[in-house]
Parts: C-alpha cells; structure tokens; sequence
C-alpha cells in the first residue's frame, strides 16, 4: 500500500537506511505483483525477482509473503494515522478521511486486487486500531471531556465507525467524493461526542 502522497514516516535514527531501502523495495515488488495476479499464486521467488533482492535478506526482515504484506499494511497505516499529528492539523480534525480514501482512490486496482483475495477485512481491521489510538489522542488533544477509559472507548468506536464506512464506500465503487466522506464522517463523530 505504498506510494502514499503524504509525507513520509521518518525512518527512526537506529534503522540503517539500507533497511529501509530493502524493506521498501520489497514492499513496493508485492504490491506490483498483487496487482498483476492473485495474492495467493504470489511466491517468495517472485516477489525476490521483482525485487533484485536476495532469499537471505528476505528471510532476515519477513517470515513469508503474509509477514511482508502485513508489514507493508502496518506501515502505511502508521504513515495516514499519525498524519495529522505531524502536519498540526486543527484538533477537530479527527482522522485524515479525505487524504487516505483519495490514496485508496488512485489505488482502485490494488484495494480491488485485496477484495478478490480476500485480504481487505485483515486490511480494514488493523486499520481500525491504529486508527483508535490516534483517533484518542486527537480527542485529548481537542479537549473532549471525560476520562482516559471514555475516550479511549469513544476513539475505539469512531475508529470502527469510520473503517465500517470506508468499507461501505468501496463496496459502493468509490463514487462519493474523499472530501465528502471526511465531512460525513466528521460530523458523525462530533454529533456523537461529549464536548
């Protein structure tokens, strides 16, 4: 799920830069492959090809083809959950709908890619807990009253609400406008909150 048109998460200053580079360039490989073909007919070897990197190296950062996938995922969600964090975004600003549904947009092939494979539901669900745990400190950070159960617990439910109409806007083919959906859901996650 690379290729993400916002800011890149910083690599933390222990993480060499080759690793990086490696981690990525394999990622990107899969996700080229995915795209060509079935998740489940993707080898190891072939995601190596792809790549221009070596079985051992492979083996040194992933377990298998499922482990770099999830790897993949994690960062990405990483990289959308903690992107309003970073750019300063107004706090009322619960969670960057409109960028990564534009992301989702322009990687139409890919998520359909995901659906057929039956790896959009592991996709949405650890979507839902970065998501969850960024969603609460947004809500500290904006002031909502309550204590740190009730916002957890609010941030948990607006987590799941916002992937359950992620997962309803695919499902309906995309058609509804990024900046349209950020509005729905950011009204719904006002209207419903403690302020």
């Amino acid at each position: 799920m690379s290729g993400n048109p916002l800011e890149a998460k910083p690599a933390s200053p222990k993480t060499d830069r080759r690793v990086v580079r490696t981690r990525d360039t394999l990622g990107d490989a899969l996700v080229e492959l995915i795209r060509e073909r079935p998740f489940e007919d993707i080898t190891v070897q072939q995601i190596l090809d792809r790549a221009g990197v070596g079985r051992s190296t492979f083996y040194t950062h992933y377990r298998d083809k499922e482990d770099l996938f999830m790897s993949d995922v994690e960062d990405f969600f990483e990289m959308f959950s903690t992107a309003l964090l970073r750019s300063q975004a107004n706090p009322r600003r619960l969670a960057p709908v409109a960028e990564m549904c534009t992301h989702f947009a322009e990687m139409r092939d890919f998520i359909a890619a995901l659906r057929d494979a039956g790896k959009m539901t592991d996709v949405l669900m650890l979507g839902r807990g970065y998501f969850a745990r960024s969603i609460a400190e947004r809500l500290q950070h904006a002031g909502v009253a309550g204590g740190a159960p009730q916002l957890i617990a609010q941030a948990h439910a607006l987590s799941g609400s916002l992937f359950a109409l992620i997962d309803w806007w695919i499902d309906q083919g995309m058609k509804m406008e990024s900046k349209e959906l950020d509005v729905i859901f950011h009204r719904m996650a006002w209207s419903g909150l403690c302020k």
